[in-house]
């Protein structure tokens, strides 16, 4: 989910600034473009058939780079996930264009008014992507999932597969799904519970005008469809970075817990939305109970996300477990390739574990280099969202110069104090002095700067 979402580009100009400022590619250069339309051409010629089987797809109804389509099927009282991923790696090359420029990009980066492409849209849009209306090559893993919500990697294999239809999150049905397309999912979230994961999942804010012509935030929460077919990523991830373990070779996610300065902070910002969180409860059963259909929390449930100590990656090293704290298991990221970099190369180890072959030693050497390239990429979309985010928030505060606000202190830096609006999802600096943590306090508005993407707030209580 984008940060900001701003379906009626109310911040058309201060978007178009951000992407000059950090340099987001409008499109790619020409022998990238040559090499898309080649590799686009190539016919599949290692795949087995698996037209025969019910895929579909579910994603936002205006995408066009499905990396996913899915099937299920009973197996006794398990269930088998067939979840069928764009097969990147058969179009691209280690060292061709498309895979330089991969390298280079990291990511498909999103803002509010678009995206910049990981790979160009005659493969993401067409070619690789999971479309319904002829055979796509993928690559299929087959995830057991028990009663109680544990999986397994029962295999993997090029396939190709005909969508039989392209599901949007807002208008899909449960006749459109697979039987059981919700007990997976609640199979997953109830293992998700006993392992006392702290996975959330924040809404977007939506960029709108009010009656009075003035910019306002609305926060959207994920609808069920999006929750359950997250859930199916999921477990496809967690039974491959198990299996990845297993054979000792893979690329990992993993995440720290939150120190105990962000979580002081989150306890003031929760006093700030006025949320009463006991002091005896941790922050991942609390953060459990919030809904994002209520605008407070809904509100620090992005205080959460953005307080968070940052997820990276890490290859395979013997004697050492990775760890996702939020999601409390070890896990691996491979269902988005036409998003991510590092998934294609994932893909290809799970090719090779799943069918007792070694692992290649391209793919072995990039899982050594991976870390870095995609940290440099989440970086630069992170200082992206970052001033988006800054830029709705100077939007929605624009002719409220002069207003008083009702703040919290969060924290103290060099920079002044760290204040959550009480009353918006507004985090900021102002200039106080003997001022602690925790304290309640009333600040000015001064200045909504669109050029600098800057707040200036006075204390004046």
């Amino acid at each position: 989910m984008k940060a900001i979402r701003d379906p009626q580009n109310l911040l058309s100009e201060g978007l178009a600034a951000i992407r000059a400022q950090f340099r987001v590619p409008d499109n790619f250069p020409p022998e990238v473009l040559a090499a898309a339309d080649k590799a686009a051409a190539r016919v599949p010629t290692e795949h087995a058939d698996w037209t025969d089987q019910p895929f579909v797809t579910l994603d936002p109804a205006t995408s066009t780079d499905l990396d996913q389509a899915f099937t299920i099927e009973r197996a006794g009282t398990d269930l088998l996930l067939h979840y069928a991923i764009a097969d990147v790696a058969w179009f691209v090359s280690d060292g061709d264009p498309l895979d330089t420029e991969a390298w280079k990009r990291g990511t498909t980066t999103y803002l509010p008014d678009g995206k910049a492409n990981l790979y160009p849209p005659a493969l993401s849009e067409k070619a690789a992507s999971l479309l319904p209306g002829g055979p796509r090559p993928a690559v299929v893993m087959t995830t057991r999932v028990a009663p109680d919500g544990a999986v397994k990697l029962e295999g993997a294999a090029r396939a190709l597969i005909q969508s039989r239809a392209k599901l949007a999150y807002e208008t899909v049905r449960d006749e459109d799904l697979p039987p059981d397309f919700a007990e997976l999912a609640a199979r997953i979230e109830a293992a998700e519970d006993r392992r006392g994961a702290a996975r959330v999942n924040p809404p977007e804010q939506e960029v709108t005008r009010d009656t009075d012509g003035h910019f306002t935030l609305r926060f959207r929460p994920q609808l069920a469809s999006e929750e359950r077919n997250a859930a199916m990523s999921l477990a496809s991830n967690l039974a491959v970075a198990d299996a990845l373990q297993a054979a000792h070779t893979g690329l990992f996610r993993v995440m720290a817990e939150p120190d105990a300065g962000a979580e002081a902070r989150l306890r003031r910002t929760a006093v700030a939305f006025h949320l009463d969180w006991p002091a005896d409860i941790p922050l991942t059963a609390f953060e459990k109970t919030l809904r994002a259909t209520v605008a407070p929390e809904a509100a620090f449930m992005l205080a959460i996300r953005r307080a968070g100590r940052g997820a990276s990656y890490i290859p395979y090293r013997e004697g050492e477990t990775p760890w996702h704290s939020a999601m409390a298991a070890t896990y691996a990221h491979c269902t988005a390739p036409l998003r991510r970099l590092a998934d294609r190369y994932v893909l290809e180890a799970v090719l090779a574990v799943a069918n007792g072959k070694p692992v290649p030693g391209a793919v072995a050497a990039a899982f050594e280099r991976l870390p870095q390239a995609m940290a440099r990429a989440e970086a630069r979309d992170g200082q992206i969202d970052r001033a988006a985010i800054d830029l709705a928030e100077v939007a929605l505060l624009a002719n409220h110069e002069g207003s008083l606000f009702r703040a919290v202190v969060t924290d103290i830096g060099e920079s002044g104090a760290r204040i959550q609006l009480s009353d918006l999802p507004i985090v900021a600096r102002v200039t106080a002095h003997s001022v602690i943590p925790g304290e309640a306090i009333r600040v000015r508005l001064l200045a909504a700067d669109p050029i600098q993407r800057r707040l200036q707030f006075q204390r004046v209580s």
